[in-house]
């Protein structure tokens, strides 16, 4: 199966990874009427509970804008309109970006590719967090991690309608790293796996990909 995808990028604007939420504040309310899917809120201000097909990420210092299937749609018919970026109250006037529309395909294949986190991975909700924290050693630990890592493909899959019969195999490396999210602490993971799923780059997996985490990109 293949999506489009769509990816802007500001060259010549240079953020912070923890800036990828204000960027998504800032689009999110300049394109407020657009569509709920740039900012995952409807007009009456409740939730949009499915996977972001917009996400703003801030890699290697450079922002970027990532869209799927209607998100990509969309992130090409305003990237015209994008003459100005405004975080924590200064003013970018953006005389260079650059846009790349392409076609991913999502399939389970015969050899393994390896994938690393440009961004931390968020894997732990309220319920499976106290289950991570018992466990009795780095192994139990890892494949806890590899369910939940499987999980998140398949549920990346699930947003697009894409089903698989064959079983996803994921083998994971990783660091815990801990961070902040709303003002609240929790833990992040620096992660390299390998697996047998074809994941488009700059796609988030995890929890809270719409603000930057998650981010993966095959090596």
């Amino acid at each position: 199966m293949k999506i489009q995808q769509t990816i802007i990028r500001f060259p010549e604007m240079e953020l912070l990874t923890r800036d990828s939420a204000k960027l998504r504040g800032f689009f999110g309310n300049f394109f407020m009427k657009e569509s709920p899917i740039l900012h995952n809120h409807y007009e009456d201000g409740s939730l949009r509970y499915k996977y972001p097909l917009v996400q703003y990420k801030v890699i290697n210092k450079i922002p970027h804008l990532v869209g799927f299937e209607e998100g990509a749609s969309l992130l090409q018919s305003l990237f015209l309109r994008i003459t100005e970026i405004n975080i924590d109250d200064r003013e970018y006037q953006i005389n260079s970006k650059n846009i790349t529309v392409t076609e991913e395909e999502l399939k389970l294949e015969d050899d393994i590719s390896f994938y690393k986190f440009v961004t931390l991975w968020v894997a732990l909700n309220q319920k499976n967090f106290g289950e991570y924290i018992n466990c009795r050693n780095i192994l139990e630990k890892e494949i806890m991690l590899e369910k939940i890592l499987t999980g998140n493909i398949l549920s990346f899959y699930k947003a697009f309608n894409f089903r698989v019969s064959e079983k996803i195999i994921v083998k994971l490396n990783f660091q815990q790293r801990d961070t902040t999210f709303k003002n609240k602490d929790l833990i992040g993971f620096n992660a390299v796996f390998a697996t047998n799923a074809q994941i488009p780059n700059l796609a988030g997996i995890g929890k809270s990909v719409a603000r930057g985490y998650g981010t993966i990109i095959k090596v």
